[in-house]
C-alpha cells in the first residue's frame, strides 16, 4: 500500500527504531549495522522508515553517519525514506543523501523547544521558512512534528488551541504531513481523542501521524483511542525503542510488534510480517548489549499455543 491508494480500514504504522530508537542509545551502532536494520525493516513491508537526522553531530553523536546511511540502504520503490532536519543547513544535507521526505521538528512548549532545539519556537519556524526557499518546488515531500503535542515535562498540559495553532502554521509553510507527537509519554486516551478530532478538521487521516512514547504503560490505548477517532497513520519503534534526550523520564517509543500484533489480534490491517518482526526484534539486544521493553518478542504471540505441562505426582 502506497499514499496513493490509502486504505481507511488500515493502521498504518510507520517504523522510526532507526533514527528516534537510536538517537538516545549509550553505545555506538556501526554503520553498516545501522544499513543492514533498515534494509530488514524495509523487508518487512513498512512504507515510511525514518532512517536517520541530519542534526549537530556534538547534539546525537549517534546518528552522525546519516548520509553514509542513506548512502548504502537498499531503497524500495514503495518505500519512503525519512530523515529529520532541524534547519535549512540540515535540509540541504538531507537533500543531498537523497532523503524522500524531510520531518521537520518544532515543540509547542517553549521551554522544551530551547532544551531541544536551542532555539525559540519563532525562530524554528523561521528556519523552517528559509529551508523550504531554499529546497525550491521541486524539493522532497515535507512532513511537520508538533512535538510536547499533549503535555510538556516542564510547562505541563499544553492548550489544543495552540496545537491546532501550530498545525495551521505548518501547512501555511506547504507542509504535506503534520505529526502530533506525545515526546514524553504524558497523553490520556480521552485527551488523545479530543485532540485528534480537532486535528482532523485541518488535516485528513492520510497525511496525520500520531507518534506515542510508552513511558507511563499508555501508548497502545493512546493508538486505540487516536484509530477510533479518526487516525491512521502512526510511528513506532521496533522492540519499544527510543526517547528524547532531552526530557526527563522520556523512555521509549511505543513497540513496533506489540502494536502489529494488537491489530492482528483485533482483524486490523497492517501490511507488515509480524513473524518477520518479531525475529528481528529478539536480535537488539544483541546489537545494543542491553534488553528492550518489547513484551510481545518475549512471550510470544497470542496464538502461539504450548504443550499441555505434564501432570505433577501428588
Amino acid at each position: 500500500m502506497t499514499e496513493l491508494d490509502f486504505d481507511l480500514d488500515w493502521l498504518i504504522v510507520q517504523e522510526v527504531a532507526p533514527r528516534d530508537g537510536l538517537q538516545i542509545e549509550p553505545v555506538w551502532v556501526p554503520t553498516a549495522d545501522k544499513i543492514a536494520l533498515i534494509d530488514e525493516l524495509s523487508a518487512v513491508g513498512f512504507h515510511r522508515i525514518e532512517a536517520g537526522s541530519f542534526v549537530s553531530p556534538a547534539a546525537i553523536p549517534n546518528l552522525r553517519d546519516g548520509a553514509a546511511v542513506f548512502a548504502s540502504i537498499d531503497r524500495r520503490p514503495d518505500c519512503i525514506y525519512t530523515a529529520l532536519v532541524p534547519n535549512r543547513k540540515g535540509a540541504e544535507r538531507a537533500v543531498a543523501a537523497d532523503a524522500d521526505e524531510i520531518n521537520m521538528v518544532v515543540s509547542v512548549s517553549e521551554t522544551h523547544n530551547r532544551a531541544n532545539m536551542r532555539m525559540s519556537c519563532a525562530q524554528s519556524f523561521a528556519g523552517f521558512g528559509e529551508a523550504i526557499e531554499a529546497l525550491g518546488p521541486n524539493g522532497p515531500m515535507l512532513n511537520g512534528t508538533v512535538a510536547t503535542a499533549f503535555g510538556c515535562p516542564f510547562e505541563g498540559r499544553i492548550a489544543p488551541r495552540r496545537v491546532l495553532a501550530f498545525i495551521e502554521r505548518h501547512l501555511a509553510l506547504g507542509m504535506r504531513g503534520i505529526t502530533l507527537a506525545d515526546t514524553t509519554g504524558m497523553a490520556n486516551p480521552r485527551q488523545v481523542t479530543d485532540l485528534v478530532r480537532q486535528a482532523l478538521t485541518l488535516v485528513g487521516p492520510q497525511a496525520l501521524t500520531l507518534h506515542f512514547h510508552n513511558t507511563r504503560g499508555l501508548g497502545l490505548a493512546n493508538v486505540l483511542a487516536a484509530w477510533e477517532a479518526g487516525a491512521r497513520r502512526f510511528d513506532a519503534s521496533l522492540g519499544g525503542l527510543g526517547g528524547c534526550p532531552f526530557a526527563p523520564g522520556a523512555t521509549g517509543n511505543i513497540c513496533t510488534e506489540d502494536l502489529v500484533h494488537m491489530c492482528h489480534e483485533m482483524r486490523i490491517a497492517t501490511g507488515l510480517d509480524l513473524e518477520r518482526l518479531i525475529a528481528l526484534s529478539r536480535r537488539l539486544p544483541a546489537l545494543l548489549g542491553h534488553d528492550v521493553p518489547g513484551q510481545v518478542a518475549k512471550a510470544g504471540r497470542a496464538c502461539d499455543l504450548h504443550p499441555s505441562p505434564s501432570l505433577v505426582p501428588a
